[in-house]
């Protein structure tokens, strides 16, 4: 299972109009780079699987509006509610369909919640241009928009808020991930860092001022990180043995490095950390004691962070 679907599964959820766990995405892609895998509830209940909201498109979600009057609907999930509850009690309980049933139900009041929450129009224009949200290049605008949405998420309670990145046509297409320059790294990374720079420290300076921080954790992280050598075309492989990822908000003692890397930045020489302890500390700074979040399927009890993990000193 994924982090938001662990994080769900132990917080569940705020707003019963909205999902506990959103991705968003945007560029007209049907699943971010990186696959189901990044967002799915595995073996975990299938309600905690994330939903799909498209950031940048006119239906965010797809037939959110209604074509029939509130009160039509409402007879007929009731009708397919008592008819599902009785395939529940025939099949002898199972989590997929306690999640058609949940979903049918939250797919209902999202009617009204979700064009609410897309309507920008109630942003100041100080808030849109602190965003970008008016900037030359569409990714970095259409990136913006995600960042802006993210923090009307957090306000409504949605627990687990998943960002997704956008590629540029390089080199004759769009790289299969938006941040894997395997070639043309220089220019790849600029146009990547540029599309984030703005969006991800308006988030963090609006959320500041109205009082949100100290209780949203933003993570920015990738899977690993650059080689410091060339690879092919002036590109960089992957280096899954020492990379940077950061934390603000939510109980991060600000300012903390953690860890150093050698002289060539590449294996790490100073307090390393498993991702274990990353997702260790992560449920710590959520209020969990990641040893008793755990979930019995296949006949053991399994967690996050499997059978290891340590919290970080990073806290406040």
């Amino acid at each position: 299972p994924s982090a938001g679907a662990w994080i769900t599964y132990g917080l569940g959820s705020e707003n019963q109009n909205l999902p506990g766990f959103v991705v968003l995405r945007s560029g007209g892609s049907a699943v971010p780079h990186g696959g189901v895998g990044l967002f799915s509830s595995g073996f975990l209940p299938a309600v905690h699987q994330a939903s799909l909201i498209d950031a940048d498109g006119q239906e965010p979600v797809r037939n959110i509006r209604p074509r029939e009057a509130s009160w039509s609907q409402r007879q007929r999930l009731d009708f397919i509610n008592r008819m599902d509850q009785q395939f529940l009690t025939n099949v002898n309980q199972s989590s997929h369909v306690e999640a058609a049933i949940r979903n049918y139900e939250t797919a209902f009041r999202m009617q009204s919640a979700v064009p609410e929450l897309v309507d920008l129009r109630d942003e100041s224009e100080a808030t849109r241009r602190l965003y970008g949200l008016d900037a030359a290049d569409d990714k970095q605008a259409a990136y913006a928009r995600q960042c802006l949405l993210a923090r009307r998420l957090v306000e409504r309670g949605v627990r687990f808020v998943e960002l997704s990145c956008l590629a540029y046509n390089i080199g004759g297409g769009n790289a299969a991930n938006p941040w894997d320059q395997h070639g043309d790294l220089k220019r790849g990374h600029q146009l990547m860092a540029q599309q984030v720079d703005q969006p991800i420290a308006a988030l963090i300076k609006d959320l500041k001022a109205r009082g949100l921080l100290d209780h949203t954790l933003i993570i920015w992280i990738g899977e690993f990180g650059r080689t410091p050598f060339s690879q092919g075309a002036n590109g960089r492989d992957h280096n899954p043995f020492g990379f940077s990822m950061f934390l603000a908000g939510g109980g991060i003692r600000g300012g903390t490095v953690y860890g150093a890397t050698d002289e060539y930045g590449v294996n790490i020489v100073e307090n390393p950390a498993h991702i274990h302890d990353f997702h260790a500390t992560i449920l710590h700074l959520l209020g969990f004691d990641h040893e008793r979040l755990t979930y019995f399927y296949n006949g053991r009890d399994f967690r996050l962070t499997g059978l290891a993990g340590k919290v970080l000193d990073v806290s406040a």
